[in-house]
């Protein structure tokens, strides 16, 4: 079956609290002037920030089954719950909403991880949920800031809060994440 734009607000939005609901609308309309401003396609960008957390409050082990009964990356397993969402929202996306669009797919897949080769859509979505006007984590004014000119300097520094974060609980950090910040330094150095 293929959903439309409200058909798709209502079945995600019947899946988590309230309060997660008004964050997934921050990132909708913070993902649509990101895109906008950047020029990435609005109408994906709204599509990938709607989908982005539909899997965020599934049971563990729910989550867990569609990750290895799927054989979709297994890495993930061994890191942080907080980062099976992304993953299993692309394949929902996929298999239940009829998304069939791969950059899209990335979006989700990637929004909470990043990438190396983050494509703009990418690189709107994760920092659309990084800056939508419900967080409030230290430094995420500094981050909105920098949104306002550059999308790679800002997403860099929200891979830095995370990072950091991480750090000072002494928590595991996902490679992948460093690897993504690690690529868009080198991409910000390149075209300095």
């Amino acid at each position: 079956m293929e959903y439309n734009r409200e058909q798709l607000i209502e079945a995600v939005s019947s899946q988590m609290p309230e309060k997660r609901w008004i964050h997934t609308q921050g990132v909708m309309d913070a993902a649509v002037k990101l895109a906008k401003q950047y020029g990435a396609d609005p109408v994906k960008a709204d599509l990938a920030a709607i989908l982005h957390d539909v899997a965020k409050y599934w049971p563990v082990q729910r989550l867990r089954d569609v990750l290895s009964e799927n054989r979709l990356n297994d890495e993930l397993l061994q890191h942080e719950k907080q980062l099976w969402h992304a993953e299993v929202g692309a394949f929902v996306a996929e298999k239940d909403y009829g998304i069939t669009d791969p950059e899209i797919l990335d979006a989700i897949r990637f929004h909470t991880s990043g990438r190396v080769g983050m494509t703009l859509l990418d690189k709107v979505v994760c920092l659309a949920d990084y800056i939508e006007p419900g967080r409030d984590f230290p430094g995420v004014h500094n981050i909105r800031e920098l949104a306002n000119h550059s999308l790679d300097k800002a997403l860099a520094a929200g891979f830095d809060s995370t990072i950091s974060f991480l750090v000072s609980r002494r928590q595991i950090i996902y490679p992948l994440t460093v690897l993504a910040r690690n690529d868009l330094i080198k991409q910000l150095e390149a075209n300095s």
